[in-house]
């Protein structure tokens, strides 16, 4: 037992130099250098890496394989990392279904991802603080240390994986509430786990800090903020979208050209001593029309405003989602913007005995689509970090949004279980 913890330290530590961690997956010749992994090898803590419990992986031509989605855990230090990955027949993510590869993919593939903890730490690396979690971030994947791959698709395998520590790429924060988060569990989802896929491998690490629920001073309050500014490089990014909860809070004083306007303000003050670059985002709206099912209703009070107001005060360059959004939805139509939000009959889903009938959060269809918004933003802004986009991702246009009978999203095997705080 004390020769494999050893063996764990080490791994880790070459990890921390700046050396990679290399596995091959199945039979054949492993590189000099790589752990082997079989369909035996599941994950323990003093290994540092396994399968997670659940799929049944066999041993294919491919690499090690299943006909089921599968996870693959490496223990890592908090930081970037860059990933390269051969793969038969999947589509990827990370973390809470963070999407990093979104086609079905067979060959080599990399991305760069994100990987952290709660421990708030000072420039010497001594830990000065935590960020305060909700009981339901506890079965997070994104807090945990651990860089979980999760394998999907009709047959996906895995021959090969190398993780190396990424220095140089820059980190996109993202702060923000129940729109924005990671979404742990189908079929809710959200922008900021779809918006990785749309960024080159190397160059950008989107840091995905939102929460659901949180608004600008409860995000304060847990410290989140303090964690994201911890982390924060010169250059590195940090997009701010909240409004959904801000607007529910009472109290004298209290409202969004007063309270609201000052915490936005403090998020921008706290990212620009670290020489981050911030961005302020509208909070898109809730899905609401009118008697006629054709214009959208504003929900959000003078929330968005009082968000373009600061930036145009600040001098902070603005992502006007909340503009874009009724554009969106009034593409879509009453009818058709059902499939972008979590509209399911009862029992869509294992463990979802009644129907979902939520119009704030999106399905994997809407977040994708509203991600591209944000990805017109970029653009529109002339955001330097604009020229990393991948390639291939064309303009969007949201009067002419995608077709959501063509979005392919293999599901996840975690199911429905409580609606993400907010509204």
């Amino acid at each position: 037992m004390k020769k494999i913890i050893a063996l764990f330290l080490c791994v880790n530590l070459l990890v921390s130099i700046g050396h990679a961690q290399q596995f091959h997956f199945g039979a054949g010749r492993a590189p000099a250098g790589a752990v082997r992994v079989t369909t035996g090898s599941m994950y323990n803590a003093a290994a540092g890496y396994g399968f997670e419990e659940g799929a049944v992986l066999k041993e294919t031509s491919r690499g090690i394989g299943a006909d089921s989605p599968f996870f693959f855990s490496v223990r890592l230090p908090e930081g970037n990392y860059h990933v390269k990955t051969e793969i038969a027949s999947a589509t990827v993510r990370v973390e809470c279904r963070r999407l990093m590869v979104r086609d079905t993919v067979t060959g080599k593939v990399s991305f760069t991802v994100h990987v952290r903890d709660t421990l708030i730490r000072n420039a010497a690396g001594e830990v000065t603080g935590k960020v305060r979690l909700k009981p339901r971030e506890r079965n997070y994947r994104h807090w945990d240390n651990l860089l979980t791959i999760e394998l999907n698709g009709r047959a996906p395998a895995i021959r090969s994986l190398e993780i190396t520590p990424e220095r140089k790429a820059i980190t996109v924060f993202l702060a923000g509430n129940s729109t924005v988060v990671d979404q742990d569990r189908e079929p809710w989802a959200a922008w900021g786990q779809m918006i990785p896929s749309f960024f080159q491998s190397g160059k950008v690490a989107i840091a995905n800090y939102a929460e659901s629920g949180e608004a600008l001073n409860s995000f304060i309050r847990a410290r989140r903020l303090e964690k994201i500014i911890s982390r924060m490089q010169a250059g590195d990014y940090l997009f701010i979208e909240f409004g959904h909860n801000d607007q529910k809070q009472k109290g004298e004083g209290v409202g969004p050209f007063t309270t609201y306007k000052k915490d936005l303000r403090f998020f921008i003050r706290e990212a620009r001593s670290k020489g981050g670059i911030p961005v302020l985002v509208t909070s898109m709206h809730r899905r609401s029309f009118d008697d006629a099912g054709r214009i959208i209703i504003n929900t959000l009070g003078d929330y968005p405003e009082a968000v373009r107001q600061t930036a145009r005060e600040e001098n902070v360059a603005l992502i006007d989602l909340n503009a874009m959004s009724k554009i969106l939805y009034e593409a879509w139509g009453e009818a058709a913007s059902l499939k972008a939000f979590v509209h399911y009959p009862a029992n869509t889903f294992p463990g979802q005995p009644d129907a979902l009938r939520d119009n704030t959060h999106f399905s994997t269809y809407g977040a994708y689509e509203i991600a591209k918004c944000i990805v017109k933003g970029i653009r529109d802004a002339r955001l330097p970090l604009a020229r990393y986009l991948m390639n291939d991702v064309p303009p969007f246009d949201p009067a002419h949004p995608d077709d959501a009978d063509a979005w392919y999203w293999p599901s996840s095997p975690l199911k429905p279980a409580l609606k993400p705080d907010g509204n």
